[in-house]
């Protein structure tokens, strides 16, 4: 057995070995990320890919034909393409790319995965990259083409990774690695003919890759998820302010003797606005719009009963069948109010409405109220109830985005745009 053999068979093993265990490592996780049930298909693939370079190690002095050889090293070279595929799908899993980049990108790679894909399957017919003669395997001058689907797409991602402004210095080393060793030891591998340099490099890369990018990714859930923790508390304190529940209290003590059943109700009513406020607190998943609705309208009941025909509201609800994170809708709602409508000694209209495109929900607060010059706003301050705080819990729960638009004099719409994708 040559010492290439050995090499070869002893890069694959280690392979194997270091593979397995990230594997258990990720099946025994309770809760897997997306990207990491991409990294799964990944690991479980290179163990497929290093066994077969293994068995073909350990065969091959059995198996001279030439059919043989040209058949092996046909699945050699695809399986090296499938690879970086693999790869490819993990890292823009990993960044998050915006959905037309990642479609765009996606088509790209897919494209040329099948080309390449074909050439290597023509090839066993023309002999363009590789043949075999008396039992041994020939490269031809255009070998290198071969790769040329691998050399595209680890530039691809390299360009993702150096220009994504969201990655810090340990995620890019990571795949900038991934990218870099790779390619050099497929030059190098032209050189040391026999020698399985290119799978050494991938064991490197994919230990840079599970380090380096799982620890960072588990710190940046752990700081996501005390900044949403902190997010949902500033969302609640500023939503049980001392003067409302004052105010609340004493329009249903006033109305007591007045109209008993019309203070029960209006009583039954702020139970519901205190209870929906706590129990947001720990909410960690979307609600469905239609009880985030019911919330709205008991806000909305309250604080009629305070200003009466000052405030006047038009729902035109067209669908209620998807998601929003608890307590989002409604401050937007209170916002539109008490800093529109009830800065007009007449007061106003509130109209809320919701509808469906091909690609989305979308719910409108719009208000006749005052209205403001947004660049003259600060949207990060309390008394706007921290709409930062809002687009932040939207983004990051299911996705969504929010818009301002307001003309002084004349009023507010606030849209707020749900992806169908994150309808469940």
């Amino acid at each position: 057995m040559g010492k290439n053999t050995v090499f070869n068979m002893t890069v694959c093993l280690m392979g194997i070995l270091i593979l397995t265990i990230h594997v258990v490592n990720i099946l025994t996780k309770q809760e897997k990320r997306k990207d990491e049930w991409v990294f799964l298909n990944f690991f479980l693939f290179t163990i497929f890919h290093f066994a077969t370079y293994l068995t073909f190690s350990l065969v091959k002095t059995h198996y001279t034909s030439n059919a043989f050889i040209i058949a092996f090293y046909t699945v050699f070279y695809m399986m090296n393409n499938a690879e970086v595929f693999l790869f490819y799908r993990y890292s823009r899993e990993y960044m998050g790319l915006e959905p037309k980049r990642k479609r765009l990108l996606d088509h790209l790679n897919l494209t040329l995965f099948a080309a390449f894909l074909l050439a290597d399957l023509v090839n066993v017919f023309t002999g363009i990259f590789f043949t075999a003669e008396g039992g041994l395997y020939l490269r031809s001058k255009t070998m290198i083409l071969s790769q040329g689907y691998q050399f595209i797409m680890f530039i691809t991602v390299f360009i993702l990774t150096v220009t994504h402004s969201k990655l810090n210095l340990r995620e890019k080393t990571a795949f900038g690695l991934y990218c870099a060793l790779p390619v050099v030891a497929i030059i190098l591998q032209n050189v040391f003919k026999g020698y399985a340099i290119a799978y050494a490099s991938i064991i490197i890369a994919i230990e840079m890759l599970f380090l380096f990018l799982s620890v960072q990714k588990n710190i940046n859930l752990a700081l996501e998820k005390e900044k949403n923790k902190d997010a949902q508390i500033k969302l609640m304190l500023s939503q049980i302010r001392p003067h409302f529940v004052y105010n609340s209290l004493s329009a249903i003590s006033t109305l007591i003797p007045l109209d008993p059943e019309r203070a029960q109700k209006a009583l039954d009513d702020f139970t519901e606005y205190l209870r929906s406020n706590l129990s947001s607190l720990t909410a960690v998943r979307c609600i469905s719009f239609e009880d985030e609705l019911k919330h709205i309208k008991t806000y909305v009941a309250l604080e009629t009963l305070r200003f009466q025909s000052r405030i006047k509201v038009v729902y035109d609800v067209q669908v209620t069948d998807f998601f929003v994170p608890p307590l989002t809708i409604q401050p937007i709602v209170e916002n539109a109010i008490k800093h529109g409508i009830l800065q007009k000694i007449e007061g106003g209209t509130l109209c809320i409405k919701t509808r469906e495109t091909e690609s989305a929900f979308i719910v409108e607060i719009a208000d006749d109220g005052v209205g403001f010059r947004t660049e003259e706003i600060n949207f990060d301050e309390n008394k706007h109830f921290g709409l930062k705080n809002i687009q932040y819990r939207l983004a990051k729960m299911c996705h969504a985005e929010l818009s301002v638009m307001s003309e002084k004099g004349k009023g507010t719409t606030v849209t707020v745009t749900f992806p169908k994708e994150n309808k469940a």
